[in-house]
């Protein structure tokens, strides 16, 4: 066997090598968990976790009864984020990380990095990425959202301002 030909079935081999691994990583990778709900980061997480697995239910138990179009139950939650799918990423390849929390007094700030996947050319990475902002207050010793900029109707907070019902 020639040299080059030893050359060729290394990187063809080392190629193999990478893509086997590449599976393992993949397939061997924890599911994301819920984390603990003491904090506004571990809410939002939560929040954003239970959408994500449509764990309606949930996500409608971490919104603050305070806000001004409360969901009256579980059930109009769910209405009201499939009728907003858009804002709420349904159908959307996605891929959240809460980032920070800010907490003054009894309201937070929590800083969540979203990254969308789409398909692409040659020259485009199929990837967006936005940093966006969940609010959540004190009420009764829990944190409860109370605005978002997505995965969240503005129904909630104007009830009367964006043509809810």
């Amino acid at each position: 066997m020639k040299s080059t030909d030893k050359f060729l079935v290394g990187i063809v081999a080392g190629i193999i090598l990478l893509v086997v691994a590449a599976f393992i990583i993949t397939l061997t990778r924890p599911d994301p968990a819920y984390q603990a709900e003491d904090t506004p980061k571990g809410i939002a997480h939560n929040y954003l976790l239970a959408l994500q697995k449509e764990d309606f239910e949930r996500a409608y138990s971490y919104l603050s009864p305070t806000l001004d179009g409360y969901p009256d139950s579980a059930e109009a939650f769910v209405e009201q984020v499939k009728d907003s799918s858009w804002r709420f990423r349904v159908d959307v390849d996605t891929t959240l990380a809460v980032e920070s929390a800010r907490i003054t007094n009894n309201r937070a700030t929590v800083d969540v990095r979203e990254a969308r996947f789409y398909e692409s050319d040659l020259f485009d990475p199929g990837q967006r990425t936005t940093i966006f902002e969940i609010e959540l207050q004190l009420d009764d010793g829990e944190w409860k959202i109370v605005d978002a900029d997505y995965y969240f109707s503005p129904c909630w907070v104007d009830s009367e301002g964006w043509g809810c019902d």
